[in-house]
């Protein structure tokens, strides 16, 4: 998912830098020995994210766009993949336990690589005759698909690689890693798809007749049956945070029937912003076995409770079906990524290793401000990247932000006048210029990874 696999890599640094195995008997871990990383694991370590955290993420980017860059950047990602591969099993120093995780994922990344590599040669070819007239077409769905399951298999793999590299979340430790490393990737995949859904979707909404709210209680409905029925370990006694958990379960599923009943027929809800509220305060307020942790998770409540009071605010305010994307908007998906950050860095063996360190949890919690930051830049930087590439006319025209001028707003739209320091807008929603700064979605706009590669632009 773009630059959010920073996140990890960045986590695994900070831990790894300071020897996190120099103090075995406060920090006690079975799946790794307390030897230094050596320079080939560092190199290997380095590559992959390269290329899944930057490069694959960016060639998919310019795939949708009909870039003629497209297929030298997926090169020269599979490139470093096979290097880094190479390094990952030459490397000495810190050794791991065999059946780690990372190592079992690695075989379904490899498999996916090769058949996208395989489909993309084949592509190239440009085989239209006979068989291959039935075959192409399926060819080119599935490079699509696989083209866009990459940074995610990628996302996952670079997680694995992190607690695999640092020994953590074995045994006892594998449910509470579950919930804050999913949990948390659902907080950030969420933000990422507010920010896609505000600069790509609304015009798809509006074709489908839905709201961005129904769409998301209905997910939240979902999340919540699942919550309900999975928090709480059967035939077994219940615990404060069985309780809690599966109670916030009943409060989605509630709450999110009763998103969906308002959102439908395309109307905007706040109950979603709620539910996101709620959630937050109840976490500001959940007890932990140590001051530290306690700390960490009012944080995370604290940050997802600003998200959802401004999405609250912007479904009441600012969220209209035409006119420009409001500075405001910016807000809820970079609070959610950071609410998602802060909880996947608050599991239980990271707030060991923060204890003996002895390291703040505030300072902690200002390095995933930072690393959200990044990403949110991430995100658009190749949203910006889709615009300015391949087909595009190079102008990302589809919004058009507020600006001040003059101590006014101003907003610069082709059907916009000022007047007396106050903008006019056409809101005629049958004219295709009052629309002027939203496109179809990815899929509507761009026949995606076209494989018409004679008509690439730029």
């Amino acid at each position: 998912m773009t630059l959010s696999k920073f996140i990890f890599s960045s986590i695994a640094l900070s831990l790894l830098l300071k020897n996190v195995y120099a103090h075995p008997h406060e920090i006690l871990s079975v799946g790794a020995t307390n030897d230094p990383i050596d320079g080939t694991l560092w190199t290997h370590i380095l590559f992959m994210f390269l290329a899944f955290g930057i490069i694959f993420p960016t060639g998919m980017v310019l795939g949708i766009s009909k870039s003629r860059w497209h297929v030298p950047v997926q090169i020269s990602g599979a490139v470093l993949v096979l290097i880094g591969f190479i390094l990952g099993h030459a490397h000495g120093g810190r050794e791991f336990s065999g059946d780690n995780v990372h190592r079992a994922f690695g075989s379904t990344v490899i498999f996916t690589l090769t058949c996208q590599i395989i489909l993309g040669i084949y592509l190239k070819l440009h085989l239209e005759k006979g068989f291959n007239k039935r075959i192409r077409p399926i060819a080119v769905k599935f490079h699509q698909t696989i083209g866009i399951i990459v940074p995610f298999i990628g996302y996952i793999q670079m997680v694995f690689g992190v607690i695999t590299a640092v020994g953590w979340c074995r045994d006892d430790h594998i449910g509470q890693c579950l919930a804050h490393f999913i949990m948390g990737s659902s907080f950030i995949g969420y933000g990422i798809l507010l920010i896609l859904s505000l600069r790509f979707g609304s015009e798809w909404l509006r074709s489908k007749g839905k709201s961005q709210d129904y769409f998301d209680s209905c997910m939240i409905t979902v999340w919540g049956f699942v919550n309900t029925w999975t928090e709480h370990r059967w035939n077994s006694p219940w615990s404060h945070k069985d309780y809690q958990h599966t109670a916030l379960g009943i409060m989605w599923w509630a709450g999110g029937m009763v998103g969906i009943y308002l959102s439908r027929n395309g109307k905007r809800s706040i109950i979603p912003g709620l539910i996101i509220f709620f959630t937050g305060f109840a976490m500001s307020a959940h007890g932990q076995a140590s001051e530290t942790s306690t700390r960490l998770h009012a944080n995370f409540g604290y940050a997802l409770m600003s998200a959802g009071l401004a999405r609250i605010v912007e479904v009441c305010f600012f969220a209209k079906n035409n006119g420009p994307i409001k500075i405001f908007q910016q807000l809820p998906p970079y609070l959610l990524i950071l609410s998602g950050l802060l909880f996947m860095g608050a599991n239980e063996e990271q707030i060991y290793y923060l204890d003996a360190e002895i390291i703040d949890p505030y300072s902690y919690s200002l390095i995933h401000v930072a690393i959200s930051f990044l990403i949110f830049l991430g995100v658009n930087l190749l949203i910006d990247l889709y615009w300015r590439s391949g087909k595009n006319d190079g102008e990302p025209n589809y919004e058009k932000y507020d600006k001040l001028s003059n101590n006014h707003n101003t907003l610069p739209l082709n059907n916009s006048m000022s007047q007396t320091g106050r903008t006019v807008l056409n809101t005629n929603q049958d004219s295709p210029t009052s629309n002027n700064y939203e496109f179809n979605s990815l899929l509507v706009h761009n026949n995606q990874f076209d494989d018409d590669d004679d008509d690439v632009e730029k």
